[in-house]
């Protein structure tokens, strides 16, 4: 196994152009914990399918990764060649001792080599951490007891570096790579000379807390889509929240919205949160687009503007949308060439719509495979341009370098964003201004509420006990969401895809919908502000930090071969304040909503043309309710 791997790094310099032009951020945090040489085992999340080694490798740019692969395919003179320049170590499965199971590991590692493994054994979407399997820790403790025999092998103990992988949304956005502190062999090699399986065990759980503390985690869909729903209203202004703090605010999010009644109107608020998310789901659009639409009043059709007023404001909007199409000739060019690009990307997506870690895997490779061809083919068309000369090559292929860093600028910068706010404001003004007859009916609504949740992994072994990772006080049975909650249950395998309803029919929903989830989240906050003191569940490492630790009795039943017999053993619960809660997220730029925030739009939520009566606010149940029988 060589130290050069020359396929491993084009192929490692591919993957970081595609992480980096998928994603318009990569933050790592951490990488100093990834030791600058001696050998490492790297035990990573495993969510996002063929994009978490390429995220992996880009976040380790100062160590070549190997990664196993079935010792099989090894067979092959030439398919052994490519296997170990692209940094894969083969495993055989088949192998009835760890020793022969691990042996290409214990090479690399003997040779001061990082491995990287994804202990959960599978990729998978799930709302929390559903499996950590053991042989991560089984290969550090075997290659331990393996170097005291083999004294040629490198002079420095191998370490485990956890890793985690989070991505703001699998399928596009930012991505945060965050590495651990490394796991020394010290604490275990004692015990593992008298019971390697409990070792390993021990090992695992070590692992497995600290993916957890580095990760999202929640007891089900539901409080998942709620926190990321409060998170987006709590933070509407788009890329706000420091990457550094995105983890520890989604958890405490999810914390809170999983303890069953933190505040009297918390079913209320989850509706309202639910309903929302999934209207923004169904429509494409996004709460942060959404909050910056240059809606002024003087647009509610209903409103006693003069004509030139409104006309002036209309002509407003018109001169934005003319001033971002006058620079169409810097975007349209870029555009033009990569479209080819997006739309198979998205023709890969929809392959796989139902399986949201495969869609970005799938944009990346349909993507990846045109990239190769368009790329090379503008090259050689410049060049030939340039008479084939070597000064044209050079000037031809600096041409294409800087055109693909243009337009991933370009794509992740300031004219795209004003793009889809003048495409989002227009969706808008189109649904307001639309007859009332166009308007999408509450019962054909129904199924634009209910989000939409992944389907499970059959891999996945659901019979694993779960780490106490989430507040122990609410399981995911005990938060029961009255009527009329939409239900999130899986759709059956007869049903249809729902279909992306027309921006004209659904708009006023989606609007009415916003007004009523900012009035509900701020009175939310606004019962756990009043309530003070009064505690709340929370994950265990974030109640370390920020709140305290309570030690509890727990019953356990302890078979024999001869009794039964009842033991008692301590368990942890972590508790945070209500106080400590809301200060902690205003500290880290939460904008709490109040009641002016829900009507800065109302116009455009309540509004609609003459005939239709504006639903009344009922401020004790924090919802809409009808004003007459028009609703």
């Amino acid at each position: 196994m060589g130290e050069l791997k020359v396929l491993h790094r084009v192929i490692r310099k591919l993957a970081n152009w595609a992480v980096l032009s998928f994603f318009t951020e990569m933050h790592v945090i951490g990488s100093e914990n990834v030791p600058m040489d001696g050998p490492v085992i790297i035990t990573a999340t495993h969510h996002n399918m063929m994009l978490d080694p390429a995220v992996l490798s880009s976040a380790v740019p100062h160590r070549i990764l190997n990664y196993w692969s079935k010792a099989a395919l090894f067979a092959n003179p030439i398919m052994k060649y490519i296997l170990d320049s692209t940094g894969n170590i083969p495993v055989d499965r088949k192998s009835k001792d760890r020793q022969g199971l691990f042996k290409g590991t214990f090479e690399a590692l003997s040779h001061g080599f990082v491995v990287a493994l994804f202990p959960e054994g599978t990729s998978y979407t799930e709302p929390r951490i559903m499996q950590i399997k053991d042989g991560a820790a089984w290969a550090a403790l075997e290659y331990t007891k393996w170097k005291e025999s083999h004294p040629g092998a490198h002079p420095k103990d191998v370490v485990v570096v956890p890793a985690s992988m989070v991505y703001t949304n699998k399928s596009k956005y930012r991505s945060i790579c965050r590495f651990g502190t490394p796991i020394s062999m010290e604490d275990y090699k004692a015990q593992f000379e008298q019971d390697g399986r409990a070792a390993a065990k021990r090992m695992t759980r070590v692992i497995e807390s600290s993916l957890t503390e580095m990760s999202l985690n929640a007891p089900n869909w539901d409080v998942m889509y709620t926190a990321r729903m409060a998170r987006d209203l709590l933070w509407s202004e788009n890329r706000s929240i420091d990457l550094n703090e995105f983890i520890p605010i989604s958890q405490t999010l999810v914390d809170v919205f999983t303890n069953p009644d933190p505040t009297p109107n918390a079913t209320n608020v989850r509706r309202r949160l639910l309903i929302y998310y999934s209207l923004l789901q169904s429509t494409g659009l996004t709460n942060s687009v959404l909050a910056s639409l240059p809606l002024p009043r003087d647009l509610h059709p209903g409103h006693q503007a003069t004509l030139p007023g409104r006309t002036r404001t209309v002509l407003i909007l018109i001169r934005d949308s003319i001033s971002s199409l006058a620079r169409l000739p810097f975007f349209f060019l870029p555009l033009v060439l990569h479209m080819p690009i997006y739309v198979m990307g998205r023709m890969g997506a929809r392959l796989v719509e139902d399986e949201e870690e495969t869609q970005a895997s799938a944009k990346v490779l349909f993507s990846l495979l045109l990239l190769v061809l368009i790329y090379p083919a503008t090259f050689f068309f410049l060049w030939a341009f340039l008479w084939y000369t070597p000064m044209g090559a050079v000037i031809a292929g600096s041409i294409v370098y800087l055109f693909a860093m243009y337009h991933i600028k370009m794509i992740n910068g300031t004219l795209s964003r004003l793009a889809k706010r003048l495409l989002a404001t227009w969706r808008v003004l189109l649904g307001i201004w639309a007859p009332k007859s166009f308007e999408m009916s509450l019962p054909a609504l129904s199924q634009y509420t209910t989000p939409s949740i992944p389907k499970d992994n059959p891999y996945v072994d659901r019979s694993l006990p779960k780490s106490p990772i989430v507040p122990a006080v609410a399981s995911a049975e005990s938060i029961v969401i009255k009527e009329p909650a939409p239900s999130t249950s899986e759709p059956s395998k007869d049903q249809k895809p729902k279909r992306k309803p027309s921006s004209r029919r659904i708009i006023k929903h989606v609007l009415r919908a916003r007004a009523e989830a900012i009035r509900a989240l701020g009175s939310f906050f606004d019962h756990l502000e009043r309530s003070g003191n009064t505690k709340l569940a929370s994950s265990i490492y974030l109640a370390r930090q920020h709140g305290w630790v309570e030690e509890v009795p727990q019953l356990m039943l302890q078979q024999s071969s001869t009794q039964v017999t009842d033991v008692t053993t301590p368990t942890h619960l972590g508790y945070r304040s209500a106080k400590e809660v809301i200060a902690f997220l205003k500290a880290r730029g939460a904008r709490i909503p109040t009641s002016g925030d829900a009507s800065e739009m109302e116009w455009a939520a309540l509004s609609t043309s003459e005939g239709y009566e504006t639903p009344r606010f009922d401020k004790d149940e924090m919802v809409f309710v009808p004003s007459g029988p028009s609703m």
